[in-house]
């Protein structure tokens, strides 16, 4: 008999059905996973199981019985950690377990208490304020209050979706080691296709609305415990990736945002591309230099801090052909995005040098634009006004009409032609970062700079923004860098893919040349003999350096030389 039954599940809010005809069965000990896009109903399902919200139609039966109203028989872990500022580690839990467990003794509430620390590798940490905490370490606190009132089932909504890269694959192997102690029922609701991979027994997306509905369910016949290296090689694990992608991508063409207009680019030139050089910087250019379009000339940047200078980024060196796409990777805090505030012109260069076009960089210009991870959008200009803000800067000597005709061109290429005239504000983050796209473009630079330009959204959102860099770079063939922590984002998008150290005195430590045929598709991505090769020279170069600024050989290393020999042990 299952645990939980959803029957005819139906929820809609004033002027939209969010969910319709939700049935589902879990069975007891079981790890489901709830796929779907931003804004498909994920979250209004998980409220529903939690009791948080009621049905307009339809039942949820736990154990055969109605469920009515939030109970500690459903634990629930939310995205933001929801923790009480004033109270340690040990006060937000030892609260949850004294509201369930009301008759125990006060000893039995503190080893209950500490147990559930100590599982989620807090010990060290029981006295501290959420405030004392990193983000992992705040989100542990909360998936040992929901396990600490002993649930009946554990419901996670996108529990890791704030986290960087390393932390989230650090928890995700946290809750599935906990899962194999606690054996809870566990729901996970989640946007992330190799998260559910690595965790489900089953995988059933999400259908996006109005009136969602669950898809097909794919079922994960991968061995436990699960490694995300080793599962890069198994065949299971790569064709059910493939089919879920390919469901997704399916499903996500029929939400696509506007149709493209009818609107040519005009034939005009940018101010930069006018600019007067030098007989002999332009004799320079039309040689073998050209394969030095971009040159980052022995690159450092050393922050003052109150214990001396500190190297964020110790020689950077790199040259870069005009049209080259490459992608920058490393975990958090390796300089990456330094780097790319560098060549912006946007934060003062220590050491070295970056030439662009044989032009030194020495601040801003409208020849390098810059895509954020957010587009920082005036809220009270419309999409097109965003967009127009430089274009009459950069296209001094087009006419008026020209110059609207190149805002709409790239509006209408990113799917925005039908929203061109909503105002900012009205945007989803997703339209937003499209709108910054169509900027970027629209300023028609010798340098494309992209900072995470897709780090906060979710990943089905991501895949539809991917494809409509690659679509309107294909076009432009714009020298473009892309900073990125997703592994396949950044095999996607580049010609090659340079990976960074861990700082501090960060630098390049691998880069990797992608002899992938151009124009790609994630679809065909999967599909490639070498993609999958590709992306394991990738993370075997990100768990190398998981630890710190050194690789795994080089701290072993230091460690040997370090540790005293026998003889000098004796002579001690």
């Amino acid at each position: 008999m299952a645990i939980l039954e959803l029957k005819n599940l139906t929820k809609s809010y004033p002027g939209t059905d969010v969910l319709k005809d939700i049935n589902l069965e879990i069975e007891e000990g079981e790890f489901v996973a709830i796929l779907g896009f931003s804004g498909s109903g994920k979250t209004t399902l998980i409220s529903l199981i939690a009791g948080l919200i009621e049905a307009d139609e339809g039942d949820i039966l736990l154990k055969g019985e109605h469920v009515k109203g939030a109970g500690p028989d459903r634990g629930i872990v939310f995205q933001s950690y929801s923790l009480m500022p004033w109270l340690t580690v040990f006060g937000n839990i030892r609260l949850a377990v004294d509201s369930v467990f009301k008759k125990a003794s006060k000893a039995e509430k503190a080893a209950r208490t500490r147990h559930y620390i100590d599982m989620v590798g807090l010990s060290h940490a029981a006295d501290r304020r959420p405030a004392e905490l990193s983000g992992g370490m705040r989100q542990r606190v909360a998936v040992a209050r929901a396990l600490a009132i002993s649930p009946e089932i554990l419901l996670l909504d996108e529990p890791l979706s704030a986290l960087d890269a390393l932390t989230r694959a650090k928890l995700q192997d946290e809750i599935e080691r906990i899962w194999g102690e606690e054996k809870k029922t566990v729901v996970l609701i989640t946007n992330d296709v190799d998260e559910a991979l690595l965790l489900a027994d089953r995988i059933i997306p999400l259908k996006p609305g109005p009136g969602a509905t669950l898809g097909p369910e794919f079922k994960v016949n991968i061995p436990r415990p699960r490694d995300r290296t080793e599962m890069n090689h198994d065949a299971t694990f790569k064709s059910l990736r493939k089919d879920i992608t390919n469901y997704l991508m399916d499903v996500g063409a029929h939400r696509q945002v506007g149709e493209e207009n009818i609107v040519e680019l005009p034939n005009v030139e940018p101010r930069h591309s006018l600019d007067e050089l030098p007989k002999a910087v332009r004799d320079a250019a039309a040689g073998p230099d050209l394969k030095r379009y971009l040159d980052f000339s022995e690159t450092t940047k050393i922050y003052p801090t109150p214990k001396g200078p500190l190297c964020v980024v110790d020689g950077f060196d790199f040259k870069m052909p005009k049209g080259e796409f490459i992608t920058l990777i490393g975990h958090s805090g390796c300089g990456k995005s330094t780097v790319l505030s560098m060549a912006a012109g946007l934060n003062e260069i220590s050491g070295g040098g970056i030439f662009l076009d044989n032009k030194q960089v020495t601040g801003a210009g409208p020849e390098r634009a810059v895509v954020f991870q957010s587009p920082s959008l005036m809220p009270w200009l419309t999409a097109f006004e965003n967009v127009a803000l430089g274009v009459s800067r950069v296209y001094p000597h087009a006419s008026r009409a020209e110059q609207r005709d190149v805002v709409s061109y790239y509006l209408s290429k990113v799917g925005l032609a039908d929203a061109q005239h909503k105002l900012a504000s009205e945007l989803s983050n997703g339209m937003k970062q499209r709108v910054g796209i169509a900027r970027a473009f629209a300023l028609s630079p010798k340098l494309l700079l992209l900072d995470e330009p897709f780090g906060m959204l979710d990943s089905l959102t991501r895949w539809e923004l991917q494809d409509v860099l690659m679509e309107v770079w294909t076009r432009t063939q714009v020298t473009a860098i892309c900073v990125t922590h997703d592994v396949d984002e950044a095999i996607l998008l580049a010609d090659r893919v340079v990976m960074m150290t861990n700082g501090p005195r960060a630098r390049i430590g691998k880069v990797v040349d992608v002899d992938i045929e151009r124009p790609r598709s994630r679809a065909a991505l999967l599909e490639h003999p070498d993609y999958y090769a590709y992306r394991q020279e990738v993370l075997d170069f990100l768990e190398e350096y998981e630890h710190g600024a050194h690789s795994k050989k080089e701290a072993k290393e230091a460690a040997t030389e370090e540790a005293p020999s026998p003889e000098k042990k004796q002579a001690a």
